[in-house]
């Protein structure tokens, strides 16, 4: 079952996204909250796999509140949904250790495509969200080739491979599959690749591996 805190100032966006999430029966929304600071609070009491936070709420915003649900429940995906696909949000909410970022406006299956994703340890962005980050990577892309190889130098020939399926996308469960691992080897990779690469989460990876030219197709 995957554990959900559902945060925005709007009871009725609330109620809709709930709806949503509840057409699976493997998702239960556990807590809700109108601001950032109970989101902070219900999230340290239920320490749930997923927070699902809108950007603009009273209090403490959802970008600022990123920084801190890392901080008190690392182990919790944060996934940000907003109706706004501003570029800096999008670069704050990832840098901050987001592991994903949904608009309001698009299919509602991707609240489900993305609370499974996050959740299951791979990193989730709306295809919109996903279309800017690729035109983003396709600005000076021998510089950033050049400088992203040069990153990857410290890794082994088989962190190289984890490190081009995270960019694929796949969770870790799927990359164990793929490798013929067990999910905890493919875990401690990943955790050993982010600290190499001095990379706060597998977004941040994901896009090295695309500049590297790692990324493999799942």
């Amino acid at each position: 079952m995957v554990r959900v805190v559902l945060a925005d100032d709007e009871a009725v966006v609330r109620a809709g996204v709930r709806m949503i999430l509840s057409a699976d029966p493997e998702i239960e929304v556990v807590a809700e909250a109108a601001d950032g600071r109970v989101l902070v609070e219900l999230v340290r009491a239920h320490r749930p796999d997923v927070a699902l936070v809108d950007i603009r709420m009273p209090e403490l915003d959802g970008l600022a509140a990123v920084p801190e649900l890392r901080r008190v429940a690392p182990g919790t995906a944060v996934l940000i949904m907003t109706t706004f696909g501003a570029d800096a949000h999008i670069a704050r909410a990832l840098g901050d250790g987001a592991a994903g970022f949904l608009l309001k406006t698009g299919d509602p299956r991707e609240f489900l495509l993305g609370v499974r994703a996050v959740a299951d340890g791979a990193a989730y962005l709306s295809p919109r969200v996903a279309s800017r980050v690729i035109d983003e990577l396709t600005g000076d892309r021998l510089g950033r080739r050049t400088v992203a190889l040069d990153r990857i130098g410290v890794l082994t020939k088989r962190e190289r491979e984890v490190l081009g399926l995270v960019g694929a996308g796949l969770s870790n469960a799927e990359i164990a599959r793929r490798l013929h691992l067990v999910e905890g080897s493919v875990k401690t990779y990943v955790s050993t690749i982010l600290g190499r690469l001095g990379v706060r989460n597998r977004v941040q990876a994901a896009v090295l591996a695309h500049e590297a030219g790692l990324a493999v197709r799942p």
